[in-house]
């Protein structure tokens, strides 16, 4: 057998290359069988090849200017252009072949501005939202800041009259029992502050004004500042007001249970605890140094009488305290823009609450902006004690510095530092 025969016998038909050619072969196809078929026998093929002569020699490819070159394969059926090796398309997500090579599409400019401005539109709609439900749920008092004969008139700056009860309105007796606020019915003052907030943009001030203070009440005579608000907030507001000075702009109030869910609506406050405190009457036992207190804790804290040589001193520092710290954190952006803290706080504030009828939630956040720039605290100068008629002993105020104190605030300037630091 010679070479060219082995070669036939090992070379599989139809495997797509020609077979070497024998000496008395014409032209053949490349799927040819190996062997020679007998003409018109099974499996003779069923046309002829062209003769040698016949065949038409490749020549030169004339090309136009205007037609773009040709590749030398096909993709999937296409002709492509190039020269460059073909890679496998990538599929999409959607499972339809991508083309690389073509970029990715981008967002425009316009795009990107009409998104950002309906993200805009939809925060914008939802604050107004907001503060229209807010508003709606605020408890108004008719009558705080009523006019009557003899008003002092109009005082530069705003001045608000802020006053906590010992109202146990709200509390079930298994709550006043946990936190110890006992079962007197009705309600006291249990602390109150004077906040004036400057028109000049200075810090605001804010006063605490001792519930025992000795002062006249109109139409009842000497006795205690508390006394004057058993017989409303209106009388309340009208002997502050005369025994100060300073027109009241504003009234607010709230009681032990609004108080503990404010403090737990906002995850507790951090205090700075100068002493430890082991108070049971208050159902507090607190250690010295700073710590975040709960609801039920920061009620206690503002409530003891333990620690200080003046008992009642010490508490309206710490009420001062505790006041600047929980508006502070209330009126933080991490607790504001989180839905999950803002809206119960909200929901919480609204129902702890009690404002004059002309106090709205714009001017609520006024508050809470003031109480949050650090205002300067002070409590109204005193020095020793008076004896009121209607029995007890009441504290008695320094009367020229508290005059010098509260003549700063109605003429809108600074309180002066020997009245601030005058206790």
């Amino acid at each position: 057998m010679s070479e060219d025969d082995r070669t036939r016998a090992m070379r599989s038909p139809g495997d797509g290359r020609p077979l070497p050619p024998r000496p008395d072969d014409g032209l053949r196809s490349g799927g040819a069988p190996a062997h020679e078929v007998p003409f018109g026998g099974p499996g003779a093929p069923t046309h002829k090849l062209p003769a040698a002569s016949q065949t038409p020699e490749p020549g030169p490819r004339t090309v136009s200017p205007e037609e773009p070159p040709r590749g030398g394969s096909r993709v999937y059926g296409r002709a492509r252009s190039g020269n460059s090796p073909v890679r496998p398309l990538r599929r999409s997500k959607g499972g339809e072949p991508s083309d690389p090579t073509r970029p990715r599409r981008r967002l425009s400019g316009k795009t990107i501005v009409k998104i950002v401005a309906g993200l805009l539109v939809v925060l914008l709609v939802a604050a107004v939202g907001l503060f229209f439900w807010i508003n709606s749920r605020i408890t108004g008092i008719d009558g705080v800041l009523d006019e009557y004969p003899g008003r002092i008139a109009d005082t530069p700056g705003t001045n608000w009259l802020l006053v906590g009860s010992d109202s146990r309105k709200g509390l079930s007796a298994a709550e006043r029992k946990k936190l110890a606020t006992g079962k007197a019915v009705g309600q006291r003052t249990d602390s109150m502050m004077l906040l004036h907030i400057p028109d000049t943009g200075d810090k605001p001030t804010l006063v605490s004004l001792p519930r025992d203070s000795a002062v006249t009440i109109p139409g009842k005579g000497r006795d205690k500042l508390n006394a004057a608000y058993n017989g409303g907030p209106q009388l309340l507001v009208r002997t502050v007001e005369s025994v100060t000075g300073v027109r009241i702009d504003h009234y607010m109030e709230i009681g032990f249970a609004g108080f503990v869910n404010i403090v737990d609506a906002i995850g507790g406050v951090e205090i700075n605890v100068r002493a430890a405190v082991d108070d049971p009457k208050a159902g507090l036992k607190l250690k010295k140094g700073t710590q975040v207190l709960n609801g039920a804790q920061a009620l206690g804290y503002v409530r003891t009488r333990k620690g200080g040589a003046l008992p009642d001193f010490e508490r309206t520092k710490r009420q001062r305290q505790f006041l600047g710290a929980v508006v502070k954190k209330a009126a933080s952006p991490g607790v504001l823009i989180n839905p999950f803290t803002s809206i119960p706080l909200a929901m919480s504030a609204t129902d702890a609450v009690a404002v004059d009828s002309g106090t709205g939630a714009f001017d609520m956040l006024s508050l809470g902006l003031a109480m949050g720039d650090s205002p300067v605290t002070t409590v109204v100068p005193f020095g020793g004690n008076e004896t009121v008629p209607s029995g007890g002993t009441a504290v008695k105020w320094d009367r020229t510095k508290a005059l010098a104190l509260f003549d700063a605030l109605k003429n809108d300037k600074p309180v002066p530092k020997n009245v601030v630091d005058a206790n």
